[in-house]
């Protein structure tokens, strides 16, 4: 089985989204892809960009600690990071994919942002979201 985690860095739901994914990839036997999505990157994207690719690092050497196999991807294709994650999903041929949810408010209660309800509504395999 294979597994895509959308990575996003920074989020309070980050680390609940690392710990299902743990959880899946130990009870499945699966390998876990690490992505995460930028539209571009400018100069001034430049320290994100750095600064997402050490927190991947860190990740995946956490993971592999532990023994799960895993991948760490920063997508920058120019694509909208709901795209992007639902394409490299299908690229991978994984069998699910991870996301977190960050919507506090009753009203985000009921709608996720736009690049979880792209991932959610376009995938090609069921799609576990985690708040």
């Amino acid at each position: 089985m294979e597994i895509l985690v959308a990575y996003v860095g920074g989020l309070d739901a980050d680390s609940a989204v690392l710990e299902v994914a743990k959880k899946h990839a130990k009870a499945f036997n699966a390998k876990l892809y690490i992505a995460s999505s930028m539209e571009k990157v400018s100069e001034k994207e430049q320290i994100n960009l750095e600064k997402v690719e050490k927190q991947l690092a860190y990740v995946k050497e956490t993971l592999e600690a532990e023994g799960i196999t895993c991948e760490t991807h920063v997508l920058v294709r120019g694509l909208t990071p709901g795209e992007d994650i639902v394409e490299f999903a299908v690229d991978k041929k994984v069998d699910e994919i991870i996301i977190g949810i960050e919507k506090k408010s009753k009203v985000g209660k009921l709608l996720f942002g736009s690049n979880a309800q792209y991932i959610i509504l376009e995938s090609h395999c069921p799609v576990v979201s985690v708040k």
